[in-house]
C-alpha cells in the first residue's frame, strides 16, 4: 500500500485541511498519515481561531513518521509560521522524500488569511525550492511574483517565472476571479495545460487541499506530473459535482463520492 504523509493545518469542519487530505488519500486507496502545524477553528463561514503547533512537537511528528513508516509522497498544506517553516524543511533535507506536493496555502476560501507576513521570506527561501512541485492559485501567485493576472496567458507567464524562480515545477491554479477552471503547469521549463469542467457550486471550501493531495496520490504510483495532475482534476470535479451542500457557507466537496453508500 502507498503512503503519503500530509503536513498541514487541522479543520475540526473536516472540510479542509488534514481532514480533507485524509478522506482524500483514503478515497485513493492508500494510507494516510499527518503532521499537524496547527489547530484551527474554523467552518464553512470562516476562521475563528489558530492555535499553531510548537517547533519542538512538529520536529517530534515528523521524526516519528519518517522514523517508522517512510512515505511514498508528502503533501504539504497550512503552515503559518516561519519557525515551523523552518522544521519542515529541515526535516526534508534529512530524510530526502520523494514526491514533494507544496499547496502555497495563504488565504482559505473563506476569504481568512493563513500566512503570516513574516513567514513569506521562509516560504520562498526555504520550502519551495525543495519541493517537486508548487500549486498556488491565482491570488497566490499574484502575490509570490507581485503582479496580476487577467487570462491564461498571464497564467502562462507566472507558471513559467516561477519554475524560473524557484527551480520547481509550477501549477498555477485557475477558476478564481476567471470564467475558465483551465490551470497551467510549467515542468522543466514546458508549459501544460489542463482544461476542467466549471461546476456551478458554492460549496468549494477545501478544493486546493484535495488536489494537491490527489496530486500527491497519483506521484506516490509512479505516474509522471502531468497524469497526476490530470487524474486530480478529475477526481476533484467529480467530488465537486457530486452535490455535497452542507453548513451556511463555502461548504466542503464530498471526497468519498466514489465509495459505496450503505
Amino acid at each position: 500500500m502507498y503512503k503519503i504523509l500530509t503536513i498541514a493545518g487541522s479543520d475540526c469542519s473536516g472540510g479542509a485541511g488534514i481532514q480533507a487530505d485524509i478522506k482524500t488519500i483514503t478515497a485513493h486507496g492508500m494510507y494516510a498519515m499527518s503532521a499537524i502545524t496547527a489547530l484551527t477553528a474554523q467552518n464553512t463561514t470562516g476562521v475563528y481561531g489558530v492555535l499553531e503547533s510548537t517547533a519542538d512537537f512538529l520536529v517530534n511528528q515528523l521524526d516519528c513518521i519518517f522514523n517508522d513508516i517512510f512515505p511514498d509522497a508528502v503533501k504539504i498544506g497550512m503552515v503559518s509560521d516561519p519557525e515551523l517553516i523552518a522544521v519542515i524543511a529541515d526535516a526534508l533535507t534529512k530524510y530526502k522524500p520523494h514526491n514533494i506536493v507544496l499547496d502555497t496555502v495563504m488565504v482559505s476560501t473563506s476569504g481568512s488569511p493563513l500566512l503570516k507576513k513574516e513567514a513569506m521570506s521562509a516560504l520562498t527561501k526555504k520550502l519551495i525550492p525543495l519541493a517537486d512541485v508548487i500549486t498556488p492559485n491565482i491570488p497566490e501567485a499574484s502575490v509570490l511574483l507581485g503582479r496580476d493576472m487577467a487570462n491564461i496567458e498571464d497564467m502562462k507567464r507566472a507558471a513559467f517565472d516561477l519554475y524560473d524562480r524557484f527551480g520547481c515545477a509550477s501549477l498555477v491554479k485557475g477558476g478564481h476571479g476567471m470564467a475558465n477552471v483551465t490551470d497551467v503547469l510549467c515542468d522543466k521549463g514546458n508549459i501544460y495545460t489542463f482544461e476542467g469542467t466549471k461546476i456551478d457550486t458554492q460549496n468549494s471550501h477545501g478544493t486546493g487541499c484535495t488536489l494537491s493531495s490527489a496530486i500527491a496520490c497519483n506521484m506516490a504510483e509512479g505516474k509522471s506530473l502531468s497524469e497526476s495532475i490530470r487524474n486530480a482534476k478529475d477526481y476533484l470535479t467529480g467530488a465537486l459535482a457530486d452535490g455535497l451542500d452542507l453548513g451556511k457557507g463555502s461548504g466542503p466537496v464530498n471526497h468519498c463520492y466514489k465509495i459505496n453508500k450503505y
